[in-house]
C-alpha cells in the first residue's frame, strides 16, 4: 500500500469492490425470490446464476486468504478444517486442500492461482451460460407474466420493449449511484468500520496469536453464526453447507401457481419477509462473540431461516393468490 505508487487506492477499490460485489449479488438473489424468477420456465437460469454465486464464494475465500494477515490465516484454518468433519475422507481432504500440514506457502501457491486464474475463468463461463440461459428464456418481470407466450404480427412480443436505450439508460442510472457509494466508501471509509477490512487483518500471520474473535467477511457471516450456533462441528458444517443448498432446490420446493409476490397472499410474503430479517440478524451475529445470548439468538434465527425453506412446499401451497392479469400491468406511482 506503501511502496507501490497509487497501491492504497488499488487494495482499496479491490477490497471495496468485493463487498460491493456481493451487495449487488444478494438484491439480485433477493430481487429473484421476490418475483419468483426461479420457477418454470427458468429453473435452469437460477441453478446456472447458484453455480455463479458458488463460484463467487470461493474466489472471495481465497482472495481473502493471500494477504496473509492474522484473521486470513486464521479464517483459513477454521475454513478449511471444516472439510475434516466429512466421515472417512475428510482428514485426507483438509491435507490435500492445503498442500502441507497447516496453512502454508504451498497453501497461498495454489489459493493464489485459483483466485487469479481458475475461478475467474470459471465465472466467465458460468457468467456466459447465465446469459445464454436467459436469451432463451427471456427476462422476467415484477407481474411475472410470460411475455413470450403473446406476440404481435412482427414476431416480437407485445408487452416487450427494446433493450436500448430503455435498459442501458436504466443500468447506467445504477451503475452510476453504485460507483459513487464505491467511491465514498474507498476515498472516506475505506474499512468501513471493520466490515470491509478488520483490524486483525493489516497484522501479519501468526500461529501463536489468535485473533479475539475470529470472524470471516460480512457476508460470510450468516453461515457462520449457523456454523457456531450448533456446539457439534460436524453437525454445524452439515447446516452451514446445507444452508447454501438448500438456494438450489428452492424453484421445487415453491408450489404456488403464481411467481410474484404482488399476487400472492400475507403467508408467502410473511416467510419472505421473515427469511431477510434472519438473514440480516444472522449477518450481524456472525460478527459477534460466539457466546451467551448471541447463540442463543443465532439458533432462533437459524430456525426461522430453514423455516423458510422446508415449510414452503406447504405454505405456498395453501397460501391465498390473486387472480393474474394476462398482459403486463402498468403500476402508475402515486
Amino acid at each position: 500500500m506503501r511502496e507501490v505508487q497509487w497501491g492504497w487506492l488499488i487494495r482499496y477499490l479491490h477490497s471495496t469492490g468485493a463487498s460491493v460485489f456481493f451487495i449487488v449479488v444478494y438484491l439480485h438473489m433477493f430481487r429473484s425470490m421476490l418475483y419468483g424468477s426461479y420457477k418454470a420456465p427458468r429453473e435452469l437460469l437460477w441453478l446456472i446464476g447458484m453455480l455463479v454465486y458458488f463460484a463467487l464464494m470461493a474466489e472471495a475465500f481465497f482472495g481473502y486468504v493471500l494477504p496473509w494477515g492474522n484473521m486470513s490465516f486464521w479464517g483459513a484454518q477454521v475454513i478449511v478444517n471444516l472439510f475434516g468433519t466429512i466421515p472417512v475422507i475428510g482428514p485426507d481432504l483438509v491435507l490435500w486442500i492445503r498442500g502441507d500440514y497447516g496453512i502454508a506457502d504451498a497453501t497461498l501457491g495454489r489459493f493464489f492461482a485459483l483466485h487469479v486464474a481458475a475461478v475467474p475463468l470459471a465465472i466467465l463461463l458460468l457468467v456466459a451460460l447465465h446469459l445464454v440461459a436467459l436469451h432463451q428464456t427471456g427476462s422476467n418481470n415484477p407481474d411475472g407474466i410470460e411475455i413470450k407466450e403473446r406476440v404481435g404480427a412482427d414476431g416480437h412480443p407485445l408487452d416487450g420493449i427494446p433493450f436500448h436505450p430503455y435498459y442501458t439508460v436504466k443500468d447506467i442510472v445504477g451503475i452510476g449511484v453504485m460507483l459513487v457509494m464505491l467511491a465514498i466508501v474507498v476515498f472516506f471509509v475505506p474499512t468501513f468500520g471493520g466490515l470491509f477490512l478488520e483490524a486483525p487483518n493489516f497484522e501479519p500471520a501468526n500461529p501463536l496469536s489468535t485473533p479475539e474473535h475470529i470472524a470471516p467477511v460480512w457476508y460470510f457471516t450468516p453461515y457462520y453464526a449457523m456454523l457456531r450456533a450448533v456446539p457439534d462441528q460436524r453437525l454445524g458444517a452439515l447446516l452451514m453447507f446445507l444452508a447454501v443448498a438448500l438456494f438450489v432446490v428452492l424453484p421445487w420446493l415453491d408450489r404456488s401457481p403464481v411467481k410474484s409476490m404482488r399476487y400472492r397472499g400475507m403467508l408467502s410474503r410473511g416467510a419472505l419477509a421473515l427469511f431477510a430479517v434472519c438473514f440480516i440478524a444472522l449477518g450481524y451475529l456472525g460478527l459477534q462473540p460466539a457466546e451467551g445470548i448471541y447463540v442463543i439468538l443465532a439458533r432462533i434465527f437459524a430456525c426461522g431461516y430453514f423455516a423458510f425453506f422446508l415449510l414452503m412446499p406447504w405454505y405456498s401451497r395453501i397460501d391465498k393468490v390473486k387472480p393474474v392479469p394476462e398482459r403486463v400491468v402498468f403500476h402508475a406511482h402515486d
